[in-house]
């Protein structure tokens, strides 16, 4: 099934359900479907019955995404997605290496406020940031060109901020976690938007 069909089966029982929705639970390991080989998503049954009972889990009992896939791991064994990941922990020698930089262009990095180590380590999101800018180097564009967009992700931050303080502030069971999925929900649509909108400004670049 694509994605369309899968919703038109689950909308009925879950009206709030979106494609959006369901890219996001797939981001976060909880369901991993096959790829065409252009790249589109293709569900089966299978996962048909894990969304639902992920989408019923979240509704009548408010638990968070790290409890149902523990519970999942039970009822329909543990997506390989979640068994594959490893946690990266790279030093600066493994980074500049990972990333194909060289030292002049980590310190940039660093210097403009784009990446940070962490306990003298650098995670995933670091080494995304690094090998997004090597790629960007071969059009001319540096670190000190991506202030804006550094900018623009903080303001994005803010408002997932604004978003889960009252959830925080309830400091009722279950809160935090709660804080956590609505963050990473809110996060992928604003990636989404964000996407959007830099294609719409580049068509008009364009003339398009």
């Amino acid at each position: 099934m694509s994605i369309g069909e899968v919703l038109a089966l689950l909308q009925g029982e879950f009206p709030d359900v979106t494609v959006s929705k369901i890219r996001f639970l797939e981001g976060e390991g909880l369901i991993e479907p096959e790829r065409t080989p252009s790249g589109f998503r293709k569900f089966t049954h299978l996962h048909v019955e894990q969304l639902r009972y992920i989408l019923t889990e979240q509704r009548d009992h408010y638990l968070p995404l790290r409890v149902i896939k523990d519970k999942m791991a039970e009822g329909f064994g543990r997506p390989r997605a979640l068994q594959d990941k490893q946690e990266v922990r790279l030093s600066r020698a493994e980074l500049l290496e990972a990333a194909g930089i060289d030292e002049e262009t980590l310190t940039e990095l660093e210097d403009y406020g784009l990446l940070a180590a962490k306990a003298r380590r650098y995670d995933e999101d670091a080494l995304k940031v690094a090998r997004s800018v090597g790629a960007l180097a071969r059009f001319g564009l540096h670190a000190r060109h991506l202030r804006a967009v550094r900018a623009a992700a903080e303001r994005e931050a803010g408002l997932v901020e604004q978003t889960v303080a009252p959830i925080l502030k309830r400091r009722a069971p279950g809160a935090i976690g709660e804080a956590d999925e609505t963050a990473r929900e809110l996060s992928a649509l604003l990636l989404d938007l964000h996407a959007a909108l830099l294609r719409t400004g580049v068509r008009s670049v364009l003339g398009r």
